[in-house]
């Protein structure tokens, strides 16, 4: 019975895991999801992350697929050095994540 419940705890993890990770999405996939609606513009989405952040420098950026849609996630530095990271719907613009990079 251990077996069989630790064969179910495995199994379910492993299912869970898969559907948490994301695959990036190529930069030259992205004008053509921009084109056919199924994302905002990476100007669009730089806007929301400029009001969030007034003043700081928009770093690195990409392009994820995950399982309920697709999400940009930026970075973003402060001149006095603080780091955010920064998860948005690509398809409505909605923040999902907005957290300081804390170094520890």
């Amino acid at each position: 019975m251990k077996t069989l419940t630790a064969l179910f705890t495995a199994a379910a993890l492993t299912l869970t895991a898969g559907l948490a990770q994301a695959k990036d999405v190529p930069a030259t996939q992205i004008p053509q999801l921009v084109k056919e609606g199924k994302i905002k513009s990476m100007d669009e989405l730089k806007q929301i992350v400029e009001k969030l952040h007034p003043g700081a420098t928009i770093g690195l950026a990409d392009l994820d697929e995950r399982f309920n849609g697709y999400e940009y996630e930026v970075e973003v530095r402060y001149p006095d050095g603080r780091e955010f990271d920064v998860e948005l719907n690509a398809a409505t613009g909605e923040v999902l994540e907005n957290k300081q990079d804390r170094d520890d």
